[in-house]
């Protein structure tokens, strides 16, 4: 069966009656990398394809988190050094030559709700590195991007993403990649920037999102940013915007893109109102890509609820992003069983070109509360997927903020996921706002498929 007949059928025995428990990842351990008392979301990790034993993860609370065996056990440390704060939206990245970077934003006032770039104060885009997988970093972080209060229009930075070119058949292997959101007063753009000296000096920031997206943070908006890079150096950058998924690709090592456009329509990226998902303070259904080395096929997944309760899909692409598949649910409960799968993160292993998929999932819950993280693996291109649980617990909360996101990666067939969870009983130090929902803790999970060669 052709992938896009199966995603027409949504493979019949999705929907045919009810489904037995997921067997365990292969190997699955799950330790907690947050400070005991403190609390953590919006976590990021990095494995070092030159040492892979070598792992890197953001841990909550101003604090990294780094491993020498594999992800079974974790140090912690404040890339920024002791008594001094980073920032928000991490993401993690190990460059061509095994350093790590950390990206982060600084804000020192938000602008007015929703609405960011009314009444922001100074904020900036930043880098840090470390020669050693993660155990000292840089003392002065690199600025990417930075307003300051000498500036007469202060606009807001959001949701940064890193990401490296480390493919041996690239003319630009080293580049380094950046992009995220700016709010204005009138619209939500994209830019970017890239470092060709290991992330030392980055080049002035320019936009690559050829349409505005709307100035609050909400559907319509420019959101989700995330990018990739093909064996001959070729990268694919998506985002969300309004209904649909939108892509700009550069040919020439992040010097210039081709117009921006959208490849496919998806749901609603934000869940709210009626859309909502029960006990989770919001929850976005934003797309990652990534490529399979060997074929070369382009990968996008997202969340959204086209069938009632929120689902993820995956769409191909075999010509260089030209065309796209359509969608395909990548979890293989019931069709319309009321209970949702969200915050999904994909990665694609560059040795086997093996699909991974992470994601919140409710479906052994008739209630659509108590929840687990289901690793799903397909080994045929996206044509199938086997669906894991990979949690050592189910989780529930109330108006818990589990982020924006999680994330994923691996190699060799070995797996590497962070997300964050709300304990039912978890005590926190943590200064919490009242009426603040319930705190979240920032988890890792590793499984290892080698067994199943």
């Amino acid at each position: 069966m052709t992938w896009l007949a199966c995603a027409a059928l949504t493979c019949a025995s999705a929907s045919a009656g009810a489904q037995a428990p997921l067997p365990p990842a292969p190997g699955a351990r799950v330790v907690t990398i947050t400070a005991a008392g403190q609390v953590g979301s919006e976590p990021s990790i990095a494995v070092n394809f030159k040492s892979p034993n070598q792992v890197v993860a953001f841990a909550g609370s101003d604090m990294l988190a780094y491993s020498t065996d594999s992800a079974r056990t974790f140090t912690l440390v404040n890339p920024a050094g002791e008594g001094n704060k980073t920032g928000g939206d991490p993401s993690l990245v190990f460059d061509d030559k095994g350093n790590a970077l950390f990206s982060y934003l600084s804000i020192t006032k938000l602008g007015s709700s929703a609405y960011w770039g009314h009444g922001s104060g100074p904020n900036g885009v930043f880098v840090r590195r470390s020669p050693n997988g993660g155990r000292t970093w840089d003392r002065d972080a690199a600025t990417v991007s930075q307003f300051t209060e000498r500036d007469a229009v202060i606009k807001l930075a959001d949701m940064p993403r890193i990401w490296a070119d480390v493919n041996a058949t690239s003319p630009y292997r080293g580049n380094l990649y950046y992009a995220w959101i700016e709010w204005g007063l009138e619209n939500s753009i994209v830019l970017f920037s890239r470092s060709t000296d290991a992330g030392v000096t980055w080049s002035k920031p320019t936009r690559i999102s050829t349409v505005p997206g709307l100035p609050r943070d909400d559907n319509g908006s420019v959101v989700g940013i995330i990018g990739a890079v093909a064996p001959d150096g070729t990268q694919y950058v998506v985002w969300n915007q309004g209904l649909n998924v939108t892509m700009a690709v550069s040919s020439d090592g992040g010097k210039t893109f081709a117009p921006s456009r959208p490849i496919f329509d998806v749901g609603p990226p934000y869940f709210g109102g009626t859309g909502s998902i029960p006990g989770v303070a919001r929850a976005m259904g934003f797309p990652q890509i990534a490529i399979a080395p060997t074929s070369g096929a382009l990968y996008v997944t997202w969340s959204d609820y086209r069938h009632g309760d929120v689902d993820v899909f995956i769409s191909r692409s075999a010509d260089r992003g030209r065309h796209w598949s359509r969608p395909r649910r990548v979890n293989d409960d019931q069709l319309h069983n009321g209970r949702d799968q969200f915050f999904q993160w994909m990665t694609v292993d560059p040795v086997s070109d093996d699909i991974y998929v992470q994601f919140y999932d409710r479906r052994a819950d008739p209630n659509n509360r108590k929840t687990r993280v289901t690793l799903a693996r397909s080994t045929n291109g996206g044509t199938s997927f086997t669906n894991y649980d990979w949690s050592d617990q189910s989780f529930t909360g109330e108006n818990a903020f589990l982020g924006d996101y999680m994330w994923l990666t691996a190699y060799d067939r070995r797996v590497y996921g962070v997300w964050a969870e709300a304990p039912d009983a978890y005590a926190t130090t943590e200064p919490r706002p009242q009426g603040a929902g319930s705190p979240t803790v920032i988890r890792v999970g590793t499984a290892d498929f080698n067994a199943r060669k």
